[in-house]
């Protein structure tokens, strides 16, 4: 069986943004198994979050990385992103997480 190896951890924190802002993390990872690796499909939890990850086999011993986008607009305070890869592996599915606190943006003054 092929093995999805994480090479960091499956969580990142993204620390302290501004609402609007883009936040971006590689995930990176191994097949650490002796068949090639297939990564049939990634969700996230929020339309707000977009993966991209390869769609070619990893070979036994290849690394590659997912790459997981955040976009904060009309998001504030903490926030928890569960992005789900599903793989020809046991279990089936790996969970990673992105994680950190938006803070709102400031409102224009409108005068009278």
């Amino acid at each position: 069986m092929p093995v999805f190896a994480l090479l960091d951890s499956a969580s990142h924190d993204f620390g302290t943004v501004q609402e609007g802002a883009v936040v971006e993390h590689d995930f990176k990872f191994k097949n650490e198994g002796e068949y090639p690796l297939i990564l049939n499909n990634i969700s996230s939890s929020c339309g707000c979050t977009t993966p991209e990850w390869p769609k070619e086999p990893i070979g036994p011993n290849e690394t590659s990385s997912i790459k997981v986008r955040f976009d904060t607009k009309n998001k504030t305070g903490p926030q928890v992103k569960t992005i789900t890869v599903y793989a020809n592996t046991e279990p089936a599915y790996s969970e990673l997480r992105l994680k950190g606190i938006v803070n709102a943006a400031s409102k224009p003054a409108t005068g009278k």
